[in-house]
């Protein structure tokens, strides 16, 4: 028989969890970090992502209030935005044949803050199976001519075996020039699932835009767009909303996957002014695996010390952004490297530049979009790793070797030499 004093404790605990629960329902949950590890807590409050000290959910005021109460550390889970901000999009007709001008040598000179977004109506037909296909306006653009150093080449190549991770807004998987290039495809970003399977549609475009310049492989009719290793294939990782803010938790239980499922790089074109321990535990964890980390550097240039994060961290490759003129725009973000060892990557150093302005890529209606920011700089750089990837067998030393490699690559950026700008330079297929 119960005694009295474990009768009142089963009652209130029933009590406990049926105010919990009801909670839990709230609309206007926000996105918490519970720093306790008991099963009691995680079946009380509801988990959304475990990690090793503590795990994630979607909690109430109530809620949280209550767990304060009862002596837990509870905090806010972090959010990050995609880079640009936002994507100002102009809709076209899909059975629009006829052909817009594009302005294929726009003024190269740095700009303020990045260009909105460009969706051009670009030729296109009807297919035999009554499908769209669209066609860009040109299948090597100025940014895979920089990074081919090549102004005349035609098609690329490279990238076969290797696995890159693109976590961002998800991508549209039925574009001609992605479609075979998908491997893997997860949405982290629904309210009320951690992960769902399978799916992982972009409703906003940038992330669709980012994986193009990946391994856009120009479709089977070799009449699309071509990115930096077309024979790479991409895990499709959504962890940004369609309005482009990105949790923290999603982020990081991205990154532990894509580790774990064998990504070999991992893109991430969103950054945040503020750290997150969720985040960095990850990215260690990834790096640890062999993981070769890339992120945008930020688009809060010309201000010194404004690399975001992640890729203000040392483990990461930050990437700023370039024009036509391989100069590095007014807006890219600026690291701290005249006060760091010169060519060792410390915090809050720039490590690369790649073009990041006017640069055209797959986009989420299965046409192509024009779009700038450090965003699509960085993707050039994870393509050239994805590309050039090293055969050591063990994975931490290939990793390292590859990101050294491309160091070998990098042409310098002026100002000369390791600099807040530019860093190592623009790194270039020799």
């Amino acid at each position: 028989m119960l005694t009295t004093k474990k009768l009142v404790f089963c009652l209130l605990s029933v009590v406990f969890l049926t105010l919990i629960s009801s909670a839990h329902a709230s609309a206007d949950n926000g996105r918490y970090f519970v720093k306790t590890t008991k099963g009691f807590w995680k079946s009380a409050l509801g988990v959304r992502h475990n990690f090793a000290n503590g795990f994630s959910a979607n909690l109430s005021d109530f809620q949280v209030r209550l767990a304060k109460v009862f002596g837990l550390d509870v905090e806010p889970v972090g959010v990050l935005q995609i880079l640009p901000d936002k994507a100002a999009s102009s809709s076209t007709d899909p059975l629009d044949t006829t052909v817009s001008p594009i302005n294929t040598t726009p003024d190269p000179s740095p700009t303020a803050t990045p260009p909105p977004t460009e969706i051009p109506t670009p030729k296109s037909i009807i297919t035999a199976n009554k499908t769209v296909r669209y066609f860009p306006s040109d299948q090597t653009p100025w940014g895979i001519e920089t990074m081919y150093d090549d102004p005349l080449i035609a098609s690329t190549s490279g990238g076969a075996g290797i696995n890159v991770a693109v976590l961002d807004t998800g991508i549209y998987t039925d574009h001609h020039d992605l479609k075979s290039r998908i491997a893997q495809c997860e949405d982290f970003t629904s309210l009320n699932f951690p992960l769902i399977d399978n799916k992982c549609d972009d409703t906003n475009g940038h992330g669709t835009h980012v994986a193009g310049i990946i391994s856009a492989d120009a479709g089977t009719d070799n009449k699309g767009i071509y990115g930096v290793a077309p024979e790479s294939k991409i895990f499709a990782y959504k962890v940004c909303d369609t309005d482009g803010s990105c949790y923290a938790d999603d982020i990081a239980a991205a990154i532990y996957m894509a580790a774990d499922q064998g990504s070999n790089v991992i893109n991430m074109s969103f950054g945040s002014d503020q750290g997150s321990p969720l985040i960095l535990d990850a990215v260690n964890y990834a790096t640890s695996h062999g993981v070769l980390m890339v992120a945008a550097a930020g688009n809060d240039g010309p201000f010194t010390d404004s690399i975001d994060y992640p890729a203000a961290y040392a483990s990461v490759i930050a990437v700023g952004a370039i024009n036509q003129k391989q100069s590095v725009t007014n807006w890219s973000s600026r690291g701290i490297n005249s006060t760091s060892t010169p060519f060792i990557v410390e915090d809050g150093d720039v490590e690369f530049t790649a073009p990041g302005e006017y640069i055209e890529s797959t986009w989420n209606n299965g046409s192509y979009a024009i779009l700038s920011g450090t965003s699509m700089a960085s993707p050039f750089v994870a393509g050239l790793a994805a590309k050039y990837w090293q055969s050591d067998p063990d994975p931490v030393k290939a990793a390292q070797e590859t990101r050294d490699f491309l160091h070998s690559l990098a042409n310098d950026i002026a100002p000369v030499g390791d600099d807040n700008v530019s860093g190592f330079g623009l790194p270039q297929v020799k």
